[in-house]
């Protein structure tokens, strides 16, 4: 018995990594940057150590909680889709209850780190939580799921701001609309992988919606979002350096079409598990345009 136990324990480790998407750090990269954008832009500047921890820490562990709650959610659907038969709960190979307890932990481990900020952050990460438990229902019925999915993960944005400045200014919803978009146009990606296979179990998601139009959207998606962003940021003139990351992001999005046009399985998920690298070069010219300001 001795012998076999660590292995044992080393194989319900690994499901639960599985389970929180342990090995695909693009999932929380795509928030983290609009994330780290915010905390700069509302703190004129680095925001010192204490919110740069919370805040990436917070946002791991949101997402990965968050992917609990969707495979909790999803587990009749997804043994339906050849990409997530073989997801612990989906699978067996994890329980319902334990892979609730897995969020459950997860969730106060991110509230507790928001708890040591201010009470104005504290109080927007409740709804933040409650979007994010809601979200892989609106599959069943919301025409654009993605959208609702776009709400939850972008409260980051507003609870950096309320962290920084104990309020949420317009130019904090600015930034939440134009990153709105930015998930709408990297999950619709996402989307048109499995669309064949949501189409037979009656699943909602903005690829079925668009239909033909789904490449134009995207690309519609991406161009709201840098515009938006434009428009935000432009008043607090962070020189070159900003426009220079603005510009690396929009050559991205130009990429993204040659990858998308085709609607391959492959093409649609190089695009989507890429997406993260359009928000890092805005944050890298908004972090050096403050920084040389």
């Amino acid at each position: 018995m001795p012998a076999s136990f660590p292995a044992t324990q080393r194989s319900k480790l690994s499901l639960y990594l599985d389970l929180i998407r342990f090995d695909r750090p693009a999932g929380w990269l795509v928030l983290v940057w609009p994330t780290l954008s915010a905390l700069w832009v509302a703190g004129r500047g680095f925001p010192g150590w204490h919110l740069l921890a919370v805040f990436v820490l917070g946002t791991v562990l949101m997402r990965s909680a968050g992917c609990t709650i969707n495979d909790i959610a999803d587990r009749d659907f997804d043994r339906h889709v050849k990409r997530t038969t073989q997801r612990p709960v989906t699978s067996g190979q994890i329980s319902v209850r334990e892979a609730a307890m897995v969020g459950l932990v997860l969730t106060l481990v991110a509230f507790g780190l928001v708890l040591s900020t201010r009470w104005e952050a504290v109080a927007w990460s409740v709804p933040a939580v409650l979007f994010t438990i809601l979200y892989p229902f609106t599959k069943r019925f919301f025409a654009m799921p993605q959208a609702f999915l776009g709400i939850a993960f972008n409260f980051g944005i507003v609870i950096a701001f309320a962290a920084v400045t104990g309020e949420v200014p317009a130019t904090a919803w600015t930034l939440w609309l134009a990153n709105m978009f930015l998930v709408l146009a990297y999950d619709t990606e996402y989307a048109m992988v499995d669309r064949d296979d949501d189409l037979k179990i009656g699943m909602k998601t903005s690829a079925i919606t668009l239909g033909r139009f789904d490449v134009a959207g995207v690309m519609g998606f991406f161009a709201l979002c840098w515009l938006l962003t434009a428009w935000a940021l432009a008043p607090y003139r962070l020189g070159w350096p900003f426009w220079t990351g603005m510009a690396v992001a929009a050559a991205q999005m130009l990429w993204h079409f040659t990858l998308i046009r085709h609607r391959t399985r492959e093409g649609c998920f190089v695009a989507f598990s890429k997406s993260h690298w359009i928000g890092a070069a805005i944050f890298a010219g908004v972090a050096l345009g403050f920084a040389l300001r």
